[in-house]
């Protein structure tokens, strides 16, 4: 967390506010969180203009004019509040020259931004080998099919999170979209049927694109560039329901441990 619509609903909302902007000053209270030389980072970042907010994955990418980008990682609590009020888990500053600021927020401080040049971010991206964006138009029934031919013994629930199976999708929604898919967390890759496979493909495509319009789910510590909560946590349907009724068949939704993960499903619903 942030997952995908989280991570895209922040990108739009930067590309918005910040899209040409130029970085007057950066205060860093937190180093630990550039991986970058403090000096050579403020130096390089210091006077470069936004010229553009991408995303790859859950990284948001800043791209300068002086050549570098910036890569962040918000991890499972980081925020990037533009024009937002300081708190004790601010730990980095960006105060463009216009007056208006961008804060970057980060309670558990396992996220991170990093300094690259725009011509090796492909090579960048190569290394931390990112499997499919899940809205990309490359990532086509076929080529579900064909991934998960490779993996035929790891469970569904783990594939989905995998980020070098799939980019951007974590717990949250990968719990979601196996819930209306109708198919158990627990299954191998080779028990899946061709209607099965079509379904989960279908489901993440619709629910991440439903949660993106929603501005993604706030089910702890995500807010939006605005400050603001997500919309899409009151439509999940069995993540963090445990012992609630399900919404299908009122079977008490189940949680257990998978590769360290809570996991929620409906033992009723979810064959």
């Amino acid at each position: 967390m942030p997952e995908l619509p989280e991570v895209e609903t922040i990108k739009k909302q930067l590309n918005a506010k910040i899209k040409g902007k130029e970085i007057g000053q950066i205060k860093v209270r937190l180093e630990k969180l550039v991986k970058y030389p403090l000096k050579k980072f403020k130096k390089l970042v210091i006077g470069a203009k936004i010229e553009k907010i991408n995303r790859q994955a859950k990284l948001i990418i800043f791209e300068l004019s002086n050549d570098y980008c910036l890569i962040i990682h918000l991890k499972l609590t980081g925020q990037l509040i533009f024009n937002g009020t300081e708190n004790k888990h601010t730990h980095l500053i960006y105060s463009f020259t216009d007056g208006s600021r961008l804060l970057h927020n980060d309670l558990r401080q396992f996220g991170f931004v990093k300094v690259i040049l725009k011509k090796e971010l492909n090579d960048f991206l190569k290394k931390e080998r990112f499997g499919p964006d899940p809205l990309s138009k490359k990532f086509t029934l076929k080529l579900f099919k064909e991934l998960l031919a490779k993996r035929k013994k790891s469970r569904i629930k783990l594939l989905l999170m995998d980020q070098k199976f799939i980019a951007g999708i974590g717990n949250i929604y990968s719990d979601e979209i196996l819930f209306e898919a109708g198919v158990n967390p627990l299954r191998q890759a080779q028990t899946l049927k061709s209607k099965e496979i079509d379904k989960i493909y279908k489901e993440i495509k619709r629910i991440l694109i439903l949660a993106i319009k929603k501005r993604g789910s706030s089910n702890r510590d995500y807010f939006d560039a605005n400050g603001k909560e997500g919309n899409f946590a009151p439509l999940q349907k069995v993540y963090q329901k445990e012992g609630l009724a399900c919404f299908k068949c009122k079977t008490k939704i189940k949680r257990i441990k998978m590769g360290g993960r809570s996991v929620h499903f409906c033992p009723k619903c979810q064959k």
